[in-house]
C-alpha cells in the first residue's frame, strides 16, 4: 500500500494503521473513511472475522440479512462466511476502524490490485477477481 493508504473500487480510503506483520499475522487495524451513501458491495470473507468500529457517522450493517444500525461507539462483528455489507447512511465522510482477524488480506489485496497495469479492464472488475484468491467473494450488483 506505499504509504498505507489506498482506495477501494467503491471509493472508501482505507489507512493501515497496525500492519499483520506487526501482530504475527494475528490481526491487521485500517481506519476506512466513505463518503455519504457510500459503502461496501455484498461480500463474504472466507478466511478472516472482522469488527467495525464507527468513529464517525453513521452506518447500517447488513449481516446475512439482518439490518443493524449505529453511530459514534457502535461495533459490530462479522465472522468469517457471513455475507455482509456496509453503508454509511449519513450526509457526511463517516469513519470506521476495521480489525481483520487473521490480518493481512486488504494489505495484500490492496497492494496488488493497485500495482496491475490491465488495460482496458475497470479496477472494480480487477479488485474483485484478485479478492477471490484472498477468499473473498464480491456479490455482482443486481445479484
Amino acid at each position: 500500500m506505499g504509504d498505507g493508504a489506498a482506495r477501494t473500487p467503491w471509493g472508501e480510503l482505507v489507512t493501515r494503521k497496525v500492519a499483520d506483520g506487526r501482530t504475527g499475522g494475528a490481526y491487521s487495524l485500517f481506519e476506512v473513511e466513505v463518503d455519504p451513501k457510500g459503502g461496501q458491495p455484498l461480500h463474504v470473507q472466507h478466511r478472516e472475522d472482522e469488527c467495525h468500529y464507527v468513529l464517525k457517522g453513521r452506518f447500517e450493517v447488513l449481516i446475512e440479512g439482518e439490518k443493524m444500525e449505529g453511530g459514534p461507539g457502535s461495533m459490530v462483528y462479522v465472522p468469517k462466511g457471513a455475507l455482509h455489507a456496509f453503508e454509511n447512511t449519513g450526509d457526511t465522510v463517516g469513519r470506521l476502524l476495521l480489525i481483520q482477524t487473521p490480518g493481512g488480506i486488504y494489505e495484500d489485496l490492496l497492494r496488488e490490485a493497485g500495482k496491475l497495469s490491465a488495460k482496458g479492464i475497470p479496477y472494480a472488475t480487477r479488485f474483485v477477481g484478485i479478492a477471490a484468491g484472498y477468499g473473498m467473494e464480491v456479490v455482482p450488483l443486481g445479484a
